[in-house]
């Protein structure tokens, strides 16, 4: 179970990662007493997402975007850097340059297979293949040539819900969901912390077509209450999680629930399961949390 979020933190990391700030001289001996001593930068929102699929059929004209706007309280942002990786990585050494897309308002930051395999350097007939995702880092520039992305800023703000930062947005070379995902699954990515990097966890078909039941995954060494289904798209693998309570961790403890109108991906063709469900503990959010899980 994600650990219990700190109001204090949270409230923290709005004035020091949600202004992003950057500030010589901070007081260390009283860092929180004063605002002054915060200094403003910026962080972009999601407005929209247009389209994060990948055809495999026509992957060089294919394009994927997102809309987003700045955010308006910060200080003036004068571009995003959109960068690329395959798969996933934090580190922006690992990222490959895009574009450079100027801000006025609300703005498309969009890529097309051709526009990803120039950046990696890899021509896309040979890049792309069905089930592969593609991770795309925002980098925000303000007007004072400053620069703030997911490498200076605490996960507290792209975590919590109600602030919409866009830091970051996958896209997928989508292929048709076949079922029999039935097996054993690492754990590559479990924000929500019930399952360690590398651990083994079981997935279940069903119970109805189209349908992948993760209750061997959630609650992690808990007390199910209801099964954790996944409704699939069977045309591209697009994920859906009606609201569920889940199950507690204690035979008479608080009850969980999730949910994720889009949640992710799951592609039978390479046994992958990528998802961003939100968290509740009653009627409070917890926020979203990666899942990804690669079969055995």
């Amino acid at each position: 179970m994600k650990k219990i979020l700190n109001i204090l933190l949270v409230a923290i990391a709005f004035m020091v990662v949600g202004t992003s700030c950057q500030k010589e001289g901070l007081a260390l001996e009283k860092p929180f007493v004063d605002i002054n001593f915060f200094g403003k930068g910026a962080y972009i929102t999601l407005n929209k997402t247009v389209n994060v699929n990948f055809n495999y059929a026509a992957i060089s004209t294919s394009k994927v975007s997102v809309m987003v706007d700045p955010y308006n309280n910060g200080v003036k942002i004068k571009q995003v850097k959109l960068y690329v990786v395959k798969s996933a990585n934090a580190d922006p050494t690992a990222w490959k340059l895009v574009k450079t897309v100027d801000v006025n308002g609300t703005t498309e930051l969009s890529a097309t297979g051709a526009e990803v395999a120039t950046a990696i350097g890899t021509p896309a007939a040979t890049l792309f293949a069905p089930g592969q995702f593609y991770t795309f880092y925002n980098q925000v520039v303000t007007e004072d040539g400053r620069t703030f992305d997911l490498s200076n800023t605490l996960g507290a703000l792209e975590n919590a819900s109600g602030y919409n930062a866009c830091f970051r947005w996958t896209a997928y070379v989508v292929c048709p969901f076949t079922g029999g995902m039935a097996g054993k699954y690492k754990v590559i990515a479990d924000g929500w912390e019930d399952w360690p990097l590398g651990a083994i966890v079981p997935v279940a078909d069903g119970p109805g077509a189209n349908q992948v039941d993760l209750s061997g995954v959630y609650p992690g060494g808990g007390y199910v209450k209801n099964k954790l289904v996944v409704n699939v798209d069977p045309a591209t693998g697009a994920a859906s999680i009606p609201r569920v309570d889940y199950g507690s961790y204690s035979p008479t403890g608080a009850v969980y629930s999730a949910a994720a109108a889009n949640a992710g991906y799951i592609f039978s063709c390479t046994g992958y399961i990528g998802l961003k469900m939100e968290h509740f503990y009653g009627t409070s959010s917890y926020g979203f949390y990666s899942l990804i899980l690669q079969k055995q």
